[in-house]
């Protein structure tokens, strides 16, 4: 006989709804309590690497989000620093060369950028890497890296004025220039005299001073071109060569501007009348070459000495220019003033008197010596180089008393005999008003002037 009581209701692994539950055999049995199935086995080792890459994959997502936010602040703030105001506080010039970082390493030292390798950056991402230009270049004050990149990017290089005075002689113009500092090279061949046009020429540092030259030989013939070509139509001149030699006597005779028409008018009026054009700075320039100024008076031997540049002497005009005329001394030459003067003389001020008599012009001279008289008499008067000086004598010139008698004319155009004591000679130099002692070096100066062989 079976004991109701032991049996056990077992588990028969199938998923169905009586959980394998056995039919009760009894009513006692049908109201004993039923257990629930056990939960199936589990594999650890799946649920292990599902766990493991999901851990690597938040890893891997943290330092992605950390690394974008440190790429978007660094690029915020080389951003802002790229084309934020920069460090200066005033404009400053600065020579680079070399590479990029060298550069950059150069603007920082020179404190124009505060961060080289931001700057280099910049150029890479903005295609600038190899664009940038050596050089020297003003930054302004607060320029943004930016700024700085263009600048060099385009070569805006600093310029700096190269002034040639009107009245230098080729020579002086190469002095000139081979004393400038901011130039390189050599001037080969020396110009020709009268080929170069005076004026201010910007250049950067560093400029071949060959190229200097070359620019004035260029703005030179163009000058001469339009002033030819704008000429008087009664002109007396054959060529725009002979305009030249007119506007170098023009330029050596006078520093005043107003006076150069008139100027030109007293010399094309005496080529008129076959006249000898009896210009002081030719003879002076037969003299010397064009190496300098003569540093005293002219003796009375030299007037008289036969030289293809002395106008006391040859007809005309001399064989050549006598100085590198400026823009206004050939359009004066070009267009001479509308005037009947035949002489002119110095009235003391680096202006000249001008007349059409010789009865004028002579009473204009008496003036001029009276006021040559009083400034050689004067303590620490300047006793100038304008004047004839008796054979032997240099810089101690003895001039006559105020008013005393000269009965010979002076030797300016026009005048009689040149045999007198004192004449007129280039009345602006020496003076405040010579070109070339109020716009260039003092050519006198061993610095300015080759030295020349001893001046009989």
């Amino acid at each position: 006989m079976v004991d109701d009581r032991q049996q056990v209701p077992q588990w028969t692994g199938r998923g169905d709804a009586s959980y394998g539950r056995v039919a009760p055999r009894s009513p006692g049995e049908a109201i004993k309590p039923t257990f629930a199935p056990p939960p199936p086995p589990r594999s650890r080792r799946p649920r292990q690497q599902k766990g493991g890459f999901l851990s690597a994959l938040s890893a891997f997502l943290t330092l992605l989000l950390i690394g974008a936010v440190a790429v978007g602040s660094a690029i915020y703030f080389g951003r802002n620093e790229f084309y934020g105001r920069g460090p200066l506080q005033e404009t400053r010039i600065v020579s680079v060369k070399g590479g990029n970082q060298v550069v950059a390493e150069t603007l920082q030292r020179e404190g124009v950028i505060d961060h080289s390798l931001i700057f280099v950056i910049g150029l890479h991402v903005l295609g600038a890497n190899d664009a940038i230009k050596a050089g020297e270049y003003a930054f302004k004050a607060g320029a943004s890296m930016k700024d700085v990149m263009d600048t060099l990017v385009v070569g805006k290089s600093v310029q700096y004025p190269i002034t040639v005075p009107e009245g230098l002689t080729s020579d002086q113009v190469v002095a000139r220039l081979l004393a400038n500092d901011l130039l390189t090279g050599e001037i080969k061949p020396s110009p020709v005299e009268g080929t170069l046009l005076p004026e201010t020429y910007m250049a950067p540092r560093g400029t071949a001073r060959q190229s200097i030259v070359d620019r004035m030989v260029a703005e030179h013939r163009k000058a001469v071109a339009q002033a030819w070509e704008g000429r008087a139509p009664d002109l007396p001149l054959k060529s725009p060569d002979e305009l030249v030699v007119l506007a170098s006597i023009i330029e050596k005779e006078t520093a005043v501007d107003e006076e150069r028409a008139r100027v030109a008018a007293v010399f094309v009026n005496r080529l008129r009348k076959g006249m000898k054009l009896q210009s002081d700075p030719t003879i002076v320039y037969g003299i010397v070459g064009g190496k300098g100024t003569l540093g005293r008076g002219i003796r009375k031997s030299e007037i008289a000495e036969e030289t293809p540049y002395n106008t006391y002497v040859i007809s005309g005009l001399p064989t050549g220019p006598i100085a590198n005329p400026g823009r206004a001394s050939l359009l004066a030459a070009a267009n001479p003033a509308k005037a009947e003067d035949l002489y002119f003389v110095a009235d003391g001020t680096g202006g000249h008197q001008f007349a059409k008599t010789l009865d004028e012009h002579n009473r204009n001279v008496a003036a001029w010596r009276k006021i040559e008289a009083s400034r050689a008499v004067q303590p620490g008067g300047d006793t100038g180089v304008d004047r004839v000086l008796p054979e032997g004598e240099d810089q101690e010139t003895r001039l006559p008393a105020a008013g005393a008698s000269n009965t010979t004319a002076d030797a300016r155009p026009g005048g009689g005999a040149s045999d007198g004591i004192v004449k007129v000679f280039d009345a602006s130099e020496g003076t405040k008003l010579d070109p070339l002692k109020n716009k260039s070096y003092d050519l006198t100066s061993p610095k300015t002037v080759p030295q020349l062989p001893a001046i009989r």
